[in-house]
């Protein structure tokens, strides 16, 4: 398929698909956009198998080839889960390969794929190019951007970008999201915490900032950082103090991404702890 007229006709062959005892009901509840450069394919498409019967979504997959000849291909794939008798959810996957200069022009194509009156999701895999326009173009036409900063190079100067779409689209940070354990326990140390000078955290570069930034944002002081790398969250010490474990086990990535998908509103502190976590 090279045009969107050629994906919607596909759409629509396979929801009145010959042999199937009725026409399949859509049963999206948004429309998921995900870009997905060539580094990211493989666990781009790991996390969204996972997702498809947590969210029946249209989910459209943008894999950018700017080095290829100029056009679109796109293919169209339609799953049905059952979930009851006579009851099933359905998801439709649109693979996009924009090539050439439609690389950088990709919102008018997913603006002709969102499904009306629904939410926008856009997961944008590894550092956004802030100020680039196929990314911009995208934070206009989507109602949420979902990103993971544990995978941005330069942490914490990559967050200064992000602090400038913070009034032009609601964000969500995945890597925030997996100190949602950590958070509640260091608050509940309260007032001992109140005049904290350092926290060391073992973590990925990425959940040591955005922890840093929070306190720094919540009692108004400066906060040294010290960071010993980790691919994940295992320890925070407050002033050489190992803080209590959190209970509970951490989440998987298709979890993560489940969650941030029922969050439709600004998350104002994690705003805060960015903007704290700048040099």
């Amino acid at each position: 398929m090279t045009s969107i007229r050629d994906i919607e006709r596909e759409l629509s062959s396979l929801r009145t698909e010959p042999g199937a005892e009725t026409p399949y009901q859509r049963t999206s509840v948004m429309t998921h956009t995900a870009w997905v450069p060539p580094e990211w394919v493989e666990a781009a498409e790991d996390v969204l198998s996972l997702l498809a019967e947590r969210h029946p979504s249209r989910t459209v997959v943008l894999f950018p080839q700017p080095d290829e000849e100029e056009g679109i291909e796109g293919d169209v794939e339609v799953d049905v889960y059952p979930v009851g008798e006579g009851r099933a959810i359905c998801t439709e996957t649109i693979r996009v390969r924009l090539k050439g200069k439609r690389a950088s022009a990709p919102a008018s194509v997913v603006q002709s794929l969102l499904l009306p009156d629904l939410p926008a999701f856009l997961r944008w895999r590894g550092l956004p190019p802030f100020g680039a326009p196929e990314f911009e173009g995208l934070i206009d036409v989507v109602d949420r951007l979902v990103v993971d900063s544990t995978e941005w190079p330069d942490l914490p100067e990559s967050y200064r970008g992000l602090t400038e779409i913070f009034d032009r689209v609601a964000v969500s940070d995945i890597a925030w999201a997996r100190t949602s354990r950590w958070r509640p326990m260091l608050a509940s140390l309260w007032p001992n915490i109140a005049g904290v000078q350092r926290i060391r955290v073992q973590g990925t570069a990425a959940q040591a900032h955005l922890l840093a930034g929070w306190l720094r944002s919540r009692l108004k002081h400066a906060v040294e950082l010290e960071h010993d790398p980790s691919d994940r969250l295992v320890g925070v010490e407050i002033d050489g103090e190992p803080a209590p474990f959190p209970p509970g086990d951490p989440p998987s990535g298709a979890d993560v991404l489940s969650e941030e998908l029922d969050t439709f509103g600004r998350d104002r502190i994690y705003e805060d702890a960015v903007r704290a976590a700048l040099p």
